[in-house]
């Protein structure tokens, strides 16, 4: 069975940028534009990793860490941002992220936290 990834990105073009990749590596993407879109889809208990953005509108990618702990959802979440503090990567990272990316994202840094989740779900 293919293992799907779910990105969560405000913004199309990263949206977009990430699924591709996500499919070239013979994974199956689910996208979403918010917090919110992606805790109303069936992806929120199907997915193998969460790629998501740190900075959204509603809801932040720490709030929705927050949210899936809380509500028992272990899926491993990598985190986007174009800007953070070591406040808020601490919190994620110690919450139990794979990954704190800054964007641009390196696609080969990406993968390897890809990897490290994929194998901590497979545990």
């Amino acid at each position: 069975m293919t293992k799907t990834i779910s990105i969560i990105d405000d913004d199309d073009s990263v949206r977009e940028a990430t699924k591709s990749l996500i499919r070239s590596l013979g994974y199956a993407a689910a996208t979403f534009s918010s917090a919110g879109e992606y805790l109303r889809s069936e992806s929120i208990w199907q997915s193998s990793c969460l790629i998501t953005d740190l900075q959204m509108p509603e809801m932040s990618g720490v709030e929705l860490q927050r949210r899936l702990t809380t509500d028992g959802n272990d899926t491993p979440i990598i985190f986007m941002t174009a800007d953070s503090d070591d406040k808020t990567r601490s919190q994620a990272l110690n919450a139990g992220a794979v990954g704190f990316l800054r964007k641009p994202v390196d696609a080969e840094i990406l993968i390897e936290c890809l990897d490290r989740a994929l194998r901590s779900k497979a545990a």
